[in-house]
């Protein structure tokens, strides 16, 4: 009888280690199988589309675009750089950089980018910041500074790492701060570059297929590993209205980019609500002289066309005593609203010189 009994409880302890083994799994390849996007108005920030954009994920590649804006923020491009033989032959994509070659910062940037160097990624890091780990903080801390709280970068190239991390919010962040930079822009948006002279000449065609085959396209950035999926941060711009998509573990990824981007374009305009080159209101100074008051800058946002027919504006000037006579001094307020919700705000000044 005891026999018995111990033979049973032995089998169930089997049986849950089984149940346990194969629920684990099931959740691994769950998690493994999330996927997460999001599309913005670069202009704006605004957010117009989200599926699980503050989900911690592994970005592959994607992560070059925090690595350049890094190198173009903090270091001369027009500096030289020769190749030492510990950062050739890494891992992953490459320009099959030697031992001894000479490349100046922009050119090794165009090797980043293009061609997704994971060569130049070490190369970089190393000689501008003096290790992987000094460049890394380098990296954090501009991810922080445009607001990017929830990544953390170990490399700079994007290679499988526990601790190397971003959301698609937080990276789509990144991007919408590094394409106001003129020369980001010229290097994720270029299709096709020439690199070196010499034997160490190189034709860098681009990976990504959204410049050849979406309608203003402007860039920036692919990547790939088997545990981060495909992922592919694109951006586009038609008259003004400038999109920028995340697509984070998105095996179709070009698709599902090119459907998001166009759902956006038929579905919002990018509207003027405030010119720079026309009063909102008056104002009256201390001296008791009126002035017109203006937006520093013209305020575009993309609306629906239901929401535009429900835009509203509250202009709140200062107080009479607390503005001067003297031009271009703040002197109050303009904020939008679709009926009780808050858009944003943005501050009035007198006429400006």
């Amino acid at each position: 009888m005891n026999k018995r009994i111990s033979k049973l409880f032995l089998l169930s302890l089997i049986i849950c280690a089984i149940l346990t083994v194969f629920m684990f799994n099931i959740t691994t390849v769950n998690a493994q199988n999330n996927s997460a996007e999001i599309l913005i108005c670069a202009n704006s920030g605004r957010i117009l589309y989200s599926s699980n954009a503050n989900e911690k994920m592994g970005m592959a590649s994607t992560t070059k675009i925090v690595t350049a804006i890094t190198v173009i923020d903090n270091y001369d491009l027009d500096k030289e750089i020769t190749v030492k033989k510990e950062w050739t032959g890494i891992e992953g994509s490459s320009i099959y950089l030697r031992e001894g070659e000479v490349f100046t910062v922009r050119e090794l940037l165009y090797g980043l980018m293009l061609r997704s160097g994971n060569d130049c990624a070490v190369t970089l890091a190393s000689a501008l910041a003096g290790s992987i780990d000094n460049f890394c903080k380098q990296m954090n801390e501009k991810a922080i500074s445009v607001g990017a709280f929830n990544s953390n970068f170990k490399n700079p190239h994007g290679l499988d790492h526990k601790e190397h991390y971003t959301t698609a919010y937080d990276l789509a962040l990144i991007t919408k701060y590094a394409m106001k930079n003129q020369d980001f822009r010229e290097i994720v948006g270029c299709k096709q570059k020439i690199i070196g002279k010499g034997e160490s000449r190189r034709v860098l065609n681009n990976k990504n297929k959204m410049l050849n085959e979406y309608e203003g396209s402007t860039g920036v950035k692919t990547g790939y590993t088997k545990k981060c999926g495909r992922c592919l941060v694109s951006s586009a711009n038609r008259d003004g209205f400038e999109l920028i998509c995340v697509v984070l573990n998105c095996p179709p990824m070009f698709e599902r980019s090119k459907s998001l981007m166009n759902n956006a374009y038929d579905e919002y305009e990018n509207c003027l609500l405030a010119s720079k080159e026309v009063s909102v209101c008056e104002v009256t100074t201390k001296k008791g002289e009126k002035l017109p008051a203006y937006v520093d800058k013209d305020i575009y946002y993309p609306l629906t066309n239901e929401e535009r027919n429900n835009i509203k504006k509250v202009i709140t000037p200062y107080e009479t005593n607390k503005i001067s006579n003297q031009f271009g001094v703040c002197c109050g307020t303009i904020e939008f609203f679709i009926e009780n919700h808050l858009l944003f705000c943005e501050k009035i000044y007198t006429i400006l010189e």
